[in-house]
Protein backbone atom coordinates (compact mmCIF):
# COMPACT_ATOMS: atom_id res chain seq x y z
CA UNK A 1 0.00 0.00 0.00
CA UNK A 2 1.13 3.73 -0.87
CA UNK A 3 1.57 6.34 1.88
CA UNK A 4 -0.90 8.43 -0.04
CA UNK A 5 -3.42 5.48 -0.05
CA UNK A 6 -3.31 5.07 4.06
CA UNK A 7 -6.36 6.47 5.78
CA UNK A 8 -5.89 9.14 8.38
CA UNK A 9 -6.00 8.58 12.26
CA UNK A 10 -9.17 10.08 13.23
CA UNK A 11 -8.94 9.00 16.84
CA UNK A 12 -5.84 8.12 18.79
CA UNK A 13 -6.15 5.33 21.83
CA UNK A 14 -5.07 6.82 24.98
CA UNK A 15 -2.14 6.60 26.41
CA UNK A 16 -1.38 3.64 29.00
CA UNK A 17 -0.23 5.26 32.14
CA UNK A 18 1.28 3.14 34.98
CA UNK A 19 1.83 -0.34 33.33
CA UNK A 20 5.46 -0.73 34.24
CA UNK A 21 8.90 0.79 32.70
CA UNK A 22 8.82 -1.38 29.58
CA UNK A 23 5.57 1.12 29.06
CA UNK A 24 7.65 4.25 29.10
CA UNK A 25 4.83 6.00 31.33
CA UNK A 26 5.38 3.78 34.29
CA UNK A 27 5.93 4.71 38.29
CA UNK A 28 5.14 8.64 38.16
CA UNK A 29 3.14 8.46 34.60
CA UNK A 30 4.64 11.29 32.78
CA UNK A 31 3.64 13.64 35.87
CA UNK A 32 7.02 14.50 36.67
CA UNK A 33 8.55 14.32 40.46
CA UNK A 34 6.61 15.21 43.45
CA UNK A 35 4.92 18.58 43.53
CA UNK A 36 1.00 19.40 43.65
CA UNK A 37 0.50 18.46 40.12
CA UNK A 38 1.78 15.02 40.27
CA UNK A 39 -0.37 14.36 43.38
CA UNK A 40 -4.29 14.79 42.55
CA UNK A 41 -6.79 16.97 40.98
CA UNK A 42 -6.61 20.70 41.13
CA UNK A 43 -9.92 22.42 40.46
CA UNK A 44 -9.35 24.84 37.18
CA UNK A 45 -10.59 28.08 39.67
CA UNK A 46 -8.06 27.57 42.23
CA UNK A 47 -5.34 29.92 42.50
CA UNK A 48 -2.67 28.49 43.77
CA UNK A 49 -3.94 29.89 48.03
CA UNK A 50 -4.40 33.03 46.83
CA UNK A 51 -8.04 34.60 47.27
CA UNK A 52 -9.82 33.58 44.74
CA UNK A 53 -11.39 35.77 42.45
CA UNK A 54 -15.10 35.60 43.16
CA UNK A 55 -14.39 35.73 47.00
CA UNK A 56 -12.32 39.00 46.30
CA UNK A 57 -15.60 40.62 44.79
CA UNK A 58 -17.65 42.98 46.73
CA UNK A 59 -21.20 42.13 48.24
CA UNK A 60 -24.22 43.28 46.54
CA UNK A 61 -25.61 44.58 49.48
CA UNK A 62 -29.06 46.27 49.76
CA UNK A 63 -32.03 46.67 48.33
CA UNK A 64 -32.75 46.32 44.47
CA UNK A 65 -28.86 45.77 44.12
CA UNK A 66 -29.40 42.48 42.34
CA UNK A 67 -31.96 44.06 39.80
CA UNK A 68 -29.31 43.69 36.94
CA UNK A 69 -29.19 40.04 37.20
CA UNK A 70 -32.83 39.74 36.25
CA UNK A 71 -33.52 38.34 33.10
CA UNK A 72 -34.61 41.11 30.34
CA UNK A 73 -37.42 40.94 27.60
CA UNK A 74 -36.01 40.33 23.99
CA UNK A 75 -36.70 43.26 21.93
CA UNK A 76 -38.79 42.86 18.56
CA UNK A 77 -39.10 46.00 16.53
CA UNK A 78 -43.06 45.89 15.07
CA UNK A 79 -42.01 45.59 11.80
CA UNK A 80 -40.42 42.19 12.11
CA UNK A 81 -43.78 41.08 12.63
CA UNK A 82 -44.85 41.44 8.98
CA UNK A 83 -43.67 37.84 8.25
CA UNK A 84 -46.31 36.47 10.49
CA UNK A 85 -49.47 35.47 8.47
CA UNK A 86 -52.49 38.14 8.64
CA UNK A 87 -55.05 37.83 11.49
CA UNK A 88 -52.97 35.67 13.25
CA UNK A 89 -52.24 36.00 17.21
CA UNK A 90 -48.21 36.69 18.81
CA UNK A 91 -47.71 35.29 21.58
CA UNK A 92 -44.57 33.98 22.86
CA UNK A 93 -45.58 30.32 21.83
CA UNK A 94 -46.05 31.75 18.12
CA UNK A 95 -42.53 33.98 17.72
CA UNK A 96 -40.90 30.98 19.15
CA UNK A 97 -42.60 28.89 16.37
CA UNK A 98 -41.55 31.63 14.01
CA UNK A 99 -38.01 31.56 14.77
CA UNK A 100 -37.76 35.02 15.87
CA UNK A 101 -37.01 34.45 19.43
CA UNK A 102 -35.02 31.69 21.02
CA UNK A 103 -37.05 28.62 22.59
CA UNK A 104 -35.50 29.12 26.35
CA UNK A 105 -36.70 32.81 25.72
CA UNK A 106 -39.09 33.64 28.79
CA UNK A 107 -39.61 37.20 27.92
CA UNK A 108 -40.18 39.45 25.05
CA UNK A 109 -41.58 43.15 24.27
CA UNK A 110 -42.49 45.26 20.96
CA UNK A 111 -41.16 48.31 20.54
CA UNK A 112 -42.34 50.60 17.73
CA UNK A 113 -39.60 50.13 14.96
CA UNK A 114 -40.70 50.14 11.06
CA UNK A 115 -43.95 49.75 9.46
CA UNK A 116 -46.44 46.67 9.90
CA UNK A 117 -48.36 45.75 6.85
CA UNK A 118 -50.67 43.20 8.11
CA UNK A 119 -53.18 43.05 10.94
CA UNK A 120 -52.74 41.35 14.18
CA UNK A 121 -54.13 39.95 17.51
CA UNK A 122 -50.82 40.84 19.91
CA UNK A 123 -50.86 39.17 23.36
CA UNK A 124 -47.31 40.09 24.71
CA UNK A 125 -46.25 43.10 26.31
CA UNK A 126 -45.42 46.27 23.63
CA UNK A 127 -44.39 49.68 24.05
CA UNK A 128 -47.27 52.89 23.26
CA UNK A 129 -46.00 53.62 20.06
CA UNK A 130 -45.77 49.97 18.76
CA UNK A 131 -49.54 49.65 20.20
CA UNK A 132 -50.17 52.70 17.86
CA UNK A 133 -48.46 51.06 14.79
CA UNK A 134 -50.61 47.68 15.37
CA UNK A 135 -53.63 49.60 15.76
CA UNK A 136 -53.21 51.40 12.50
CA UNK A 137 -52.58 48.69 10.83
CA UNK A 138 -56.04 47.02 11.77
CA UNK A 139 -54.62 44.78 14.80
CA UNK A 140 -55.34 44.76 18.63
CA UNK A 141 -53.49 44.91 21.54
CA UNK A 142 -54.69 42.99 24.34
CA UNK A 143 -51.91 43.97 26.91
CA UNK A 144 -49.48 47.33 26.78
Amino acid sequence: MHTSQLPSVVDRSHKRLGRGHGSGRGKTSGRGTKGQKARGTIPPYFEGGQLSVFERMPYLRGKLRNKSLKAKPVIIQVGALSVLPAKSTVTLAALQKAGMVEEDTTGVKILSGGTLTVALTVEVPCSEGAKRVIEKAGGSVTRV
